[in-house]
């Protein structure tokens, strides 16, 4: 991808569209739309259709997680949704990921982190960490709030793929996957795309929250030595 990426921003408040308008500018990304609400996200994702939506979640008339869901169903070339929120683990953010959202940031985040994370995903990869994404995901399952569930039936997975998909969504990276299953890297991505191909699931995010709405991985598991997540200082950032 040789071409900068298209970016739309939707958030209700004029200061922080226009600052990240100028820190996206001045690292020669594009933004070709901006939206101060959902219903004008939707619309404008249609007419522009960008590369990557950075997607705040209260806005007034439609909020930014009905958006999500309405874009990446939709016809519009299905760009990448990151979810914008002011704070850390906001419980409408499993939602957004189940809805097919590809991360989240934080509105603190910094200039460089922002650029980042809009290239990251535009190049097809998830924006958060597993391990965050396990801490997100055992938060809000623990507490049985609404969420938009993801159905997905692991028996199309084989042995190995399964054993991957569990040793993933306890935060495991390629390289830690690699070494523990005693395969070659390049081995573990090709598992990882299969599991994600199988399960019609758009990046790692939707599989780690998968693992753990089928069963396949309970909440609380995690591995030795590891200390629990309520002793572990949550990320301020949304990037690994």
């Amino acid at each position: 991808m040789t071409e900068p990426p298209r970016v739309l921003i939707a958030d209700d408040q004029t200061l922080v569209r226009t600052g990240f308008r100028l820190i996206l500018g001045a690292d020669g990304i594009d933004v070709v739309a901006e939206a101060t609400n959902g219903a004008e996200a939707v619309d404008a994702v249609r007419r522009t259709r960008p590369d990557v939506v950075l997607m705040d979640v209260r806005m007034p008339e439609m909020d930014g997680l009905e958006a999500t869901r309405r874009i990446l169903t939709g016809d519009a070339g299905q760009p990448r949704v990151i979810i914008l929120t002011t704070f850390d683990l906001d419980r409408y953010v499993y939602a957004a990921l189940s809805a097919g959202a590809s991360g989240f940031l934080l509105k603190d985040v910094t200039p460089e982190q922002l650029t980042a994370a809009v290239r990251t995903v535009r190049t097809g990869d998830a924006l958060l960490a597993p391990a965050i994404t396990r801490r997100l995901v055992q938060r809000f399952t623990r507490r049985g709030g609404d969420t938009a569930a993801l159905h997905r039936d692991l028996a199309a997975l084989t042995p190995r793929e399964l054993e991957v998909l569990g040793l993933l969504a306890r935060g495991l990276s390629n390289a830690e996957l690699a070494a523990r299953l005693q395969l070659a890297e390049t081995t573990v991505k090709t598992h990882v795309a299969r599991i994600l191909a199988k399960l019609g699931l758009r990046d790692r995010v939707q599989a780690v929250i998968v693992a753990y709405e089928t069963g396949l991985v309970g909440v609380g598991e995690r591995e030795a030595g590891e200390q629990d997540d309520e002793a572990v200082p949550e990320s301020r950032t949304a990037l690994p």
